[in-house]
């Protein structure tokens, strides 16, 4: 009769490498991460040893190219955890005060998706630094099935960044947003065009210090500089560097019916 059924499927595997347990102890590992820095209950010190021990299995899951000593990351990334965690309080406090719905802390913690983006964002941003393979993108990616936020590890962000609303938000990994920027839902910071040759090239925008970019607004291109204290209106499209100070709207094309129909 030939070949099983299970015989070809074995015969088409072609990634050796492909364990989708690697995928779910990330997950694992960025909700421990989380429950660690923030959750009251949560016995840091207990949850260190656990944290870990899910990293060597990370490490023995994820780092197929043996000339990488994976291991080696993992003291100073827990040496970051206190500077990740003084960055994302910072955040947290923009949130609060930017934010007229926000009551307290605790809210933006428990209830924001935009910050909870931010979090696992600045926690695998870190990894993505020390050249850990895989993991931050698994981290990163978690995040986005979650929040509808799509902050690819690779970006630089600075401090007390605030996301209003979450939602439908793509930061791409080269783009540089500097400190006090404010983005809300829809808003994509990405490529002018997409091509194999231009790994390693920047190909996101930059946004200054203190910009305001409202919803949908569409920013591209690793040459566009938003300059600092300027605001970005919803909808808007650009693709060339602005002047710091700037206000930037769409304007709707609005006509007067003549008569109504009925």
């Amino acid at each position: 009769m030939g070949k099983t059924i299970a015989q070809q499927i074995i015969q088409h595997k072609q990634h050796p490498n492909l364990k989708f347990r690697l995928k779910e102890r990330a997950e694992e590992f960025t909700d421990l991460l989380f429950y660690t820095l923030f959750d009251a209950e949560t016995p840091v010190e207990e949850n260190m040893v656990e944290l870990q021990r899910i990293f060597e299995e990370l490490v023995d899951l994820a780092c197929w190219n043996v000339s990488k000593t994976c291991s080696s990351v993992w003291d100073d990334y827990i040496g970051s955890l206190p500077r990740i965690l003084e960055l994302l309080n910072l955040d947290a406090e923009t949130f609060l005060e930017d934010d007229p719905a926000a009551i307290s802390k605790e809210e933006v913690y428990l209830c924001y998706p935009g910050f909870y983006a931010i979090a696992i964002y600045r926690l695998a941003h870190e990894l993505h630094k020390a050249g850990f393979p895989m993991v931050p993108r698994l981290m990163t990616e978690y995040a986005h099935r979650l929040t509808g936020v799509d902050i690819n590890p690779g970006a630089t962000i600075g401090k007390s960044f605030f996301i209003d609303h979450a939602t439908g938000i793509v930061i791409g990994e080269t783009a540089h947003i500097k400190d006090f920027v404010r983005i809300y839902q829809g808003v994509t910071l990405g490529a002018l065009h997409v091509a194999k040759n231009l790994k390693n090239v920047k190909r996101h925008p930059t946004i200054e210090n203190n910009v305001t970019i409202y919803a949908n607004a569409t920013i591209l291109g690793g040459k566009t500089v938003i300059g600092e204290n300027s605001t970005i209106g919803g909808n808007v499209w650009l693709t060339k560097s602005i002047a710091p100070n700037s206000i930037v709207t769409h304007t709707p094309d609005i006509k007067i019916k003549s008569a109504i129909n009925e």
